[in-house]
């Protein structure tokens, strides 16, 4: 080995304890097989079509993988990849001046009717094309409209949207807890707490 190339690998294992243990293990490739199809689901039901999911999704993988190494320092790997995904769609949106597409979609219909109480769900699934419902959904914090995304929309269990936002099961149950309030609040609706 010549001395340029001892350096440039000394550099490299100063900067190796940096990256939180395990993680080196992990590859932009594995990561990416593992999370591509949740995060094509999301993009779709924010802008509309599979093909320009797919631009979405693309490019916040040219990021995360352009910056690999940083993205492995982050406490949530999972959490830091959803913001760039976010902002890439925030992006995407923001250039051709479009809202998000949510409404339209079934799951959305659907989503309702699982977010709400039982009592609710009648008139929830009359509201559900409404755009006042999608207003209360989008004025709700940025980490409240996450949580229902990934679990009502996306259909994924509480123990795993925890997980994608480095939060607790118990922070995602609150979440939930008091996003049903504030859209029952929203939609001037009774809203009843039950424990679930």
């Amino acid at each position: 080995m010549n001395p340029s190339s001892r350096r440039t690998a000394n550099r490299q294992d100063v900067a190796l304890p940096l990256v939180r243990p395990g993680r080196l293990a992990l590859t932009f490739g594995a990561f990416h097989e593992y999370h591509r199809k949740l995060w094509m689901r999301f993009a779709h039901t924010q802008v509309g079509s599979r093909r320009d999911a797919e631009t979405v999704v693309d490019a916040a993988c040219v990021r995360l993988k352009r910056d690999w190494t940083h993205v492995l320092r982050q406490e949530s790997v999972p959490n830091y990849a959803w913001s760039v995904l976010k902002e890439e769609v925030h992006r995407w949106l923001e250039e051709r001046n479009l809202e998000p597409r949510l409404v339209g979609t079934a799951a959305f219909a659907q989503a309702i009717q699982k977010l709400m109480l039982y009592e609710l769900r009648d008139e929830f699934a009359v509201l559900s094309q409404e755009i006042g419902l999608y207003a209360a959904i989008s004025n709700l914090s940025e980490r409240r409209y996450d949580v229902i995304v990934l679990r009502f929309i996306l259909g994924m269990e509480e123990e795993e949207v925890a997980e994608y936002l480095g939060i607790d099961t118990a922070t995602v149950r609150s979440h939930i807890r008091h996003a049903r309030r504030n859209i029952a609040k929203a939609l001037h609706m009774p809203y009843e707490e039950t424990g679930r």
